[in-house]
């Protein structure tokens, strides 16, 4: 059984098909050129946040969402600011949140900022002429009602006046991993060395007891600080540690000491260690006498085992099941210091222990069940294209999410826990793929809307407002400005603050035993598929099922079994159509694929629906472009579509520097181009139900009125986006 269901998840792990324009579309394109000049636009969101941040109390966690101290529940539709950003001139800092509040951005994640800080000789006290920037921007932030998190240890560095601190300071110092920004950091290591936790409990401490002069609050006392992340990117099972481990010996050392102590208060002898262990399964000069027996944190390797056991149909070796519980254990032991030390300075928000993978099986969900005995649980992905700060010509991964439901960044979604938050604090679709326009309305309507998703933090933002090329000149191919991207939050930032989307009922409990896992019965089969940053994830309840509801990890006190039940009412595995359970959305895939959203304030469609009549409540909509995005939202914070005085219609399809080039079947870059961007204009006939008619204006890119407008005929007109150059419009009713 257990073979026939692994065969079956290697199958499922194709997870986006290689999608094409249809050659019959005679595309044309326009110049993107926003001004940045929020004054008259239509669409800006900066009345909508609810300033100053903090009003409401600390961000507390309650029945598994967000809520404020009062009860105020609140969705976090967020950006990263990364590394030296958090500490730009005031002026920047000023210009950066106006154009943040105005696209509806209510919270940041302050990202590895502080090795940029560390000017002295010591690794836990942060330049007080930086850290005076990053207060005028928090407290800037704040003013107008958008929160702040901490991001900000990845790859700690100890300062020479550690030294006498550390067990062994050059070794730490000579690291060196393929990750060139983590040479010479703790990471990895940090997870059982006490002296290296040390040093990352101070640093934090020492912030939460920072008084900011802007806000005349200690940072622990704010409660603008919406959530602290120990440690990013990294956990004890660590793709990493290994080449870590084996270039500091002392840690080694160290590591292999306390799981040779672990061993023996389990086996009490090395006699009975290697009768449960079995021949062969301790290495001849590993032995409880000499404290050596050392448990290679490597998930790659405990993946190794998981798979193959599942292709053996047998429960994983008895030597994996030790490590991996020892490691847990050494893992919640360091989260816990770290804890109770940040309470202790009366911080009283969210906590989360980290964000990132720990392969597929048994370390995969020791490491969820870390983060959820820590706090609420967080996960990175990214899809697409490749990984980089240059957009390189080469081969390009083509793909589309709207081809496979649930796929892709959506499937990030299976760790989410009953009982507690979901953030996503680092996400985007990447380039050189053409279809990234699909990537911000998953994340908003199926994550943030249907799976009741509580954060959302794409990757990453510029200062620069949009930029000049459709990849970053800070951030490469991480581009949160991209006209691919950002032009499309005031449409979904509406949408999730307003609770378009229904938040479906948990239809898909996966239930797992902590102690069941200590005996090798993880209760599912779970599989991780992992390239560097892009992950995909399935196993015995199919990733197509986040279409259709909400899915959640129970962890329980004894082994239960995950019942995936029949969902024949909502699933069309033969015509490839999947209704969500709560009638809102419907996911149509037997082609290139496509999904509409049907709600009461937003109605629209993602996807591959070129010359497809799609019928919504107050709209049908036939779209000749073969790929493209278009919305309708109400821009009135309380009126549905049916009783708005204004809709705003967002389009958008491909965007592409001038002179970008792609092969004919669209399998290679051969060129990145140059400035400027061009955006393909959407063309799209559109008939109004149930409505009076409107007055149609043409906005320009930052949504101001162009004077331009479109006859609305008898509530049938067209949208030619190259013709009107432009991705906005608005509808006026009387």
């Amino acid at each position: 059984m257990k073979h026939a269901i692994y065969t079956v998840i290697i199958l499922i792990l194709i997870t986006a098909w290689h999608c094409q324009p249809e050659k019959s579309f005679d595309t044309k394109w326009f110049v993107f050129s926003p001004e940045r000049d929020f004054e008259n636009s239509e669409i800006m969101m900066k009345d909508w946040l609810d300033a100053p941040a903090g009003k409401h109390g600390f961000v507390d966690m309650k029945d598994g969402s967000f809520t404020f101290e009062d009860e105020t529940p609140v969705k976090f539709w967020g950006v990263n600011i990364c590394s030296q950003e958090p500490y730009v001139e005031n002026r920047e800092a000023d210009e950066w949140v106006e154009y943040l509040a105005n696209f509806g951005v209510n919270a940041v994640r302050f990202h590895k900022f502080t090795s940029p800080a560390l000017k002295g000789e010591t690794s836990t006290v942060l330049d007080p002429e930086m850290l005076e920037r990053m207060d005028y921007f928090f407290a800037k932030l704040k003013e107008n009602g958008i929160y702040t998190g901490w991001s900000h240890i990845y790859g700690h560095r100890p300062g020479p006046a550690d030294r006498d601190r550390l067990a062994a300071y050059d070794e730490i110092a000579g690291i060196k991993v393929p990750w060139s920004h983590l040479n010479s950091a703790t990471s990895g290591l940090v997870n059982f060395a006490r002296d290296l936790q040390d040093l990352n409990i101070e640093l934090t401490v020492n912030m939460l007891n920072h008084l900011n002069p802007y806000t005349g609050k200690k940072y622990a006392d704010d409660p603008a600080l919406n959530f602290i992340e120990l440690q990013n990117e990294d956990n004890i099972f660590w793709g990493a540690i290994e080449a870590s481990l084996e270039q500091t010996p002392t840690y080694k050392n160290m590591l292999s000491r306390q799981f040779s102590e672990w061993l023996r208060k389990k086996y009490g002898s090395q006699e009975a260690l290697e009768k449960a262990w079995g021949a062969g399964n301790l290495p001849g000069e590993e032995t409880l006498e000499k404290m050596n027996i050392y448990p290679n944190p490597n998930h790659h390797v405990f993946s190794e085992e998981y798979n193959l056991a599942l292709e053996e149909n047998r429960p994983m070796k008895q030597d994996f099941l030790d490590k991996g519980r020892f490691l847990y254990e050494k893992q919640i032991e360091f989260y816990e210091r770290f804890i109770q030390a940040i309470r202790e300075t009366g911080y009283q928000g969210p906590i989360v222990g980290s964000c990132w993978q720990a392969g597929s099986g048994l370390l995969h969900l020791y490491n969820v069940l870390a983060d959820y005995n820590t706090g609420f649980i967080d996960r990175h992905n990214y899809f697409g294209g490749g990984t980089g700060h240059r957009l390189d010509t080469g081969k390009v991964r083509n793909q589309a999410m709207v081809s496979a439901p649930g796929s892709g960044l959506l499937s990030t979604g299976l760790q989410m826990v009953i009982d507690r938050p979901f953030a996503f604090s680092e996400w985007m679709s990447l380039l050189p793929n053409q279809w990234i326009a699909e990537a911000a309305p998953i994340i908003a309507v199926y994550g943030m809307g249907l799976q009741g998703w509580d954060a959302s933090y794409a990757f990453a933002s510029n200062k620069t407002f949009y930029t000049r090329t459709v990849e970053s000149e800070n951030h490469g191919v991480y581009n949160v400005e991209s006209p691919l991207h950002l032009p499309l939050y005031p449409a979904l930032a509406r949408m999730i603050y307003r609770n378009d989307i229904t938040e479906s009922d948990l239809l898909i409990i996966r239930n797992i035993s902590p102690a069941g896992l200590a005996e090798g019965e993880l209760g599912l089969v779970e599989q991780v598929s992992q390239d560097y940053d892009v992950k995909s994830f399935a196993g015995e309840v199919p990733h197509e099922t986040l279409a259709i509801g909400k899915v959640a990890i129970n962890f329980t006190d004894d082994p239960e079994e995950t019942k995936v039940p029949e969902f024949k009412d909502y699933w069309n595995p033969v015509g490839k159509v999947i209704s969500s359970s709560t009638g809102e959305l419907t996911w149509n895939y037997k082609e290139q694929g496509y999904f509409t959203i049907d709600t009461d304030g937003t109605q629209g469609i993602v996807g591959f629906a070129g010359n497809i009549n799609v019928v919504l409540e107050n709209f049908e909509i036939t779209m000749a472009n073969p790929f493209g995005v278009i919305i309708m939202t109400s821009l009135d914070r309380y009126h549905s579509i049916i009783d708005a005085s204004r809709i705003l219609i967002t389009t958008i399809a491909r965007a592409e520097n001038s002179g970008m080039e792609y092969n004919e079947d669209g399998t290679k870059l051969l060129s990145a181009g140059t400035p400027p961007v061009k955006m393909e204009g959407v063309v799209a006939d559109i008939h109004i139900r149930g409505k009076t008619t409107p007055l149609i204006h043409v906005l320009d890119h930052i949504g101001r009125k162009t004077g331009r407008t479109i006859d609305p005929g008898r509530n049938n007109f067209r949208l030619d986006g190259a013709a009107y150059q432009t991705c906005y419009y608005l509808l006026e009713f009387e």
